[in-house]
């Protein structure tokens, strides 16, 4: 029985489609969605969230932040590289500067688990452009949290993962991802240092120039 040149063409196509497909993306999110509608239903009694959500058409609920709260509540880059899991140690991560401990989720985020590479880091850029390794389409760092050159869709994508986090029944917000401000105190002496030698050079110059024009100020007046 000859197969129809447009069944053999859709499955050709179709093989295509699917052999470009992230499988472990794909699952990751189609996870995600399932705990972004339960806990829509559970915080906010919508029993049909489910729908939308899986869809992928409804809206990222708005992270309201507790200003007043949460000012107190920071932590920095160096003690977030800590929070690895290793020797006992919580597992944290970061997107968009809000710091999550996942350590419920050690399943997931352990060394070695699928979602290890997000440990550790804001690395928010990655979850917008699914990219977890060497860089993205636009040559930076998959792991970065800058979100330059970022897609409108990709920055939606941030925030169904930060909706995830912040309405998880067994993750726990910690605090804002801050420079450690010992860092910055040194980059700011650094920076007055630096300012502070150029000036001495540009001085140093400007005496120079003036000393030349002098002497030939001199000369001309011998000549005469």
């Amino acid at each position: 029985m000859a197969v129809p040149i447009w069944l053999a063409a859709a499955v050709g196509v179709t093989g295509v489609l699917l052999s470009r497909v992230d499988y472990n993306m794909f699952f990751m999110k189609f996870f995600r969605n399932l705990s972004r509608s339960k806990a829509r239903a559970r915080l906010h009694g919508n029993k049909y969230a489910i729908i939308p959500v899986m869809l992928g058409i409804e809206e990222p609920m708005k992270i309201q932040d507790d200003i007043d709260a949460e000012d107190a509540l920071t932590i920095t880059r160096e003690e977030l590289e800590e929070m690895d899991g290793f020797d006992g140690a919580p597992l944290y991560l970061s997107i968009r500067g809000r710091v999550y401990d996942v350590s419920a989720g050690a399943s997931f985020y352990a060394e070695g688990k699928e979602y290890h590479d997000w440990v550790g880091k804001d690395a928010s850029r990655s979850f917008g452009t699914g990219c977890r390794g060497g860089v993205d389409r636009t040559g930076m760092d998959c792991l970065s949290e800058s979100l330059e050159g970022l897609k409108e869709n990709e920055l939606k994508e941030i925030d169904r993962w930060l909706e995830l986090y912040e309405t998880h029944d067994k993750y726990t917000f910690v605090g804002h991802l801050v420079d450690d401000p010992v860092n910055e105190i040194l980059d700011q002496i650094e920076e007055k240092d630096a300012n502070v030698g150029k000036e001495e050079i540009d001085d140093q110059s400007s005496d120079k120039t003036d000393g030349t024009s002098r002497g030939e100020s001199a000369e001309e007046t011998v000549e005469i």
